[in-house]
């Protein structure tokens, strides 16, 4: 069943992509989909049945053989795994089937070209190397779909290749992540050097021996597995767009809506969380990595919530509502929460995953326009898409019922991180408690900013856009509708395995706690106020946000103007760009002019040109000089050189 799990997303991506001549556009993306359809409810009956006691390990043949280097290609099932398997196919099937309506007449192409056949391959192709990741018994297989997701990224943000904006941005995220994925290499390979194996069942056996042991990089001595732990966290910073390694994320925005969804919900920037998961039992030897874990996660849950403030395109106010989110999952597993981690990416992939396709459906009414500037009073308009995100904003809000286990699944999920980082008892976890809780204050107010912007208030910009605005087709509305279930109904129906009192018996093997690792225990016995304070937080960010978008709308234009300074920082993202442009782009280009025109340009081509069109012409012209046509020319010429061969051969026999 596993098997056709993984290999049934390639199938169709195979068959779509290549197969859509015989079969015609339209049947081979009705394949496509509906082989992830296959894949997605073979992936609940996993869900619902599998053993959590151990692994199960399906080896379907051996793949890499050199030595002491030995990597099967295998199918690794455990709670880990099959929570990603229902995440990643089941996002990804309902953004297939909303790829039906909003691609059907995408204005980038022109009338006639063929586009959606590639594009229903390219998507089948992203879920085949995220189910390859997930499911990997190894650190290879597992870097395989690592880059594999990394490759099909890279196609699916560049899909508009025509414009520049776009193939910047894919190329942008595609060297960020190879910046992260340097790190990640190097802890397969520390490992491989420490441990003599690749797979999981060895070097998670070898984790408390690594703990004791010290290890040469860069030019000292350090702890084994803290270096490990940190190179392997470098990895996921990059692919989960951590705080220093995130500048790609929000320009992934340039791919078509239905993959911001994937990219952003579901599968690539979850990748890393699912690592550091995976790898809790080398994490949990690594105290000063878990800190460093701590502090990137919560720095960058504040940070991106601040640039979420300003932002006026309606899809990069959600990617940075995605990069703040992650930062929270990552303080849970910074201190040593992983099954609280893996609960916020759980409920995460539902209500992110509707409110960028909800997002894609107020494109898709405003003929392509994102400015939410240029929204305003759409619920009347598009009132399924407006209930929808609605939904997914009081998800990721987290409205509930204060002191209970009752609400919709954001408020589940992100009171148990902040829960379990209060009781972290760590400077780091200390100071990341505080930090998760102002980025929960301004989720609440760009989330609600988003929902008045766009869908209250008097319409704005283009009248004749606002007026043809219509609601979005049957394919997009039954994804919104799908997704808004798992937004609302998630976090309650899984609570308990999560975060309850069966979550050891949930996980089993699949995460590592040690000893004294007691964080989920000591969460449960919190104070009331910190319970509490995650709810405050939200009624603090929606009170603030209806007075500034519906009581006075007036009032953020006079801040903007009165604190001019700062809101153009957030507004140009701390400067990120703008320092990396001059670290990294500016002397990279200037290094590479230099070599381009001084080194191949002057030395090389000036070198060779120089011999050729002067040197050689030169002699030629003394050797045609000589070509006079006397004989006695060359019979003196032949009697200078006997004299020189004879001087020589003396010289040469007297030593």
């Amino acid at each position: 069943m596993t098997t056709i799990i993984l290999f049934a997303p390639l199938v169709g991506a195979l068959l779509c992509g290549f197969g859509w001549r015989f079969f015609g556009e339209r049947p081979a993306q009705i394949i496509a989909t509906a082989l992830l359809f296959v894949s997605m409810i073979l992936s609940w009956i996993v869900f619902f049945t599998f053993d959590p006691a151990g692994p199960t390990t399906v080896t379907l043949f051996r793949w890499i053989e050199s030595g002491t280097l030995a990597a099967d290609w295998a199918v690794r099932l455990d709670t880990l795994t099959a929570i990603m398997l229902v995440v990643i196919t089941t996002v990804s099937a309902f953004v297939h089937l909303y790829s039906f309506g909003y691609m059907e007449h995408d204005e980038n192409w022109k009338q006639g070209e063929v586009y959606k056949p590639r594009f229903f391959a390219y998507l089948s192709l992203f879920t085949f190397a995220m189910l390859m990741l997930v499911t990997a018994d190894n650190l290879v297989q597992l870097f395989f779909g690592w880059e594999g997701v990394g490759l099909a990224s890279y196609l699916l943000i560049g899909f508009y290749y025509r414009k520049a904006s776009a193939n910047n941005a894919a190329i942008k995220a595609f060297v960020m992540n190879r910046v992260g994925d340097f790190g990640f290499v190097l802890a397969i390979v520390a490992i491989y050097f420490m441990v003599d194996s690749v797979r999981f069942e060895d070097i998670f056996a070898a984790a408390p021996g690594l703990a004791d042991q010290t290890m040469t990089f860069l030019w000292r001595e350090w702890n084994a597995v803290e270096v490990i732990s940190v190179l392997l966290f470098i990895g996921a910073m990059g692919k989960s767009a951590q705080l220093f390694l995130h500048t790609w994320l929000p320009d992934a925005m340039e791919g078509p809506t239905p993959v911001s969804a994937l990219i952003h919900a579901a599968t690539m920037v979850t990748a890393g969380v699912f690592l550091v998961c995976r790898m809790s039992p080398i994490l949990e030897w690594a105290p000063s990595a878990l800190a460093f874990i701590t502090y990137i996660g919560a720095l960058t849950a504040f940070f991106a919530a601040t640039i979420g403030l300003v932002q006026t395109d309606i899809k990069r106010v959600i990617a940075w509502s995605t990069c703040s989110q992650l930062g929270f999952m990552f303080a849970a597993a910074g201190v040593g929460a992983y099954p609280v981690a893996m609960f916020h990416l759980f409920t995460h992939a539902w209500f992110k995953a509707l409110l960028f396709l909800g997002a894609g459906s107020v494109i898709h009414a405003m003929h392509h326009e994102q400015d939410m500037r240029n929204y305003g009073g759409l619920r009347d308009k598009i009132p399924y898409t407006f209930w929808g995100m609605v939904v997914g904003t009081l998800a990721i809000t987290g409205v509930g019922i204060p002191l209970t286990h009752y609400g919709f699944a954001g408020f589940l999920s992100k009171d148990a991180v902040i829960e379990s980082v209060w009781a972290g008892g760590t400077t780091a976890a200390g100071l990341a408690f505080w930090l998760l809780l102002a980025a929960a204050v301004m989720t609440a107010f760009y989330s609600w900013r988003l929902i008045f912007l766009t869908f209250f208030g008097e319409p704005r910009g283009d009248k004749h856009t606002h007026d043809h605005a219509h609601e979005s087709p049957l394919s997009m509305l039954i994804p919104l509708g799908v997704l808004g279930l798992g937004a609302l109904f998630s976090g309650m129906l899984w609570y308990g395995s999560f975060f309850g009192d069966g979550y050891q018996e949930f996980f089993g093997a699949s995460v590592f706690f040690r000893p004294e690792n007691t964080v989920i225990h000591d969460a449960h016995y919190a104070p009331a106020w910190v319970v509490v304070s995650p709810f405050i937080a939200m009624i603090i960010g929606f009170l603030v946000a209806l007075w500034f978008y519906i009581l006075n709308p007036a009032l953020p234009g006079q801040i903007a103007r009165n604190q001019e300074v700062l809101y153009n920082f957030l507004l140009n993202r701390w400067y990120f760009d703008e320092l990396y442009d001059r670290l990294f782009v500016r002397p990279a280009l200037w290094l590479g002019t230099t070599l381009w025109k001084g080194g191949d340009g002057r030395t090389i081509d000036g070198f060779l040109n120089g011999v050729a069109m002067g040197v050689v012409p030169y002699f030629t012209r003394l050797a045609g000089r000589a070509q006079s046509g006397y004989l006695f020319h060359y019979a003196f010429a032949m009697f200078l050189g006997l004299v020189v061969l004879i001087v020589v051969l003396a010289i040469a026999g007297n030593r």
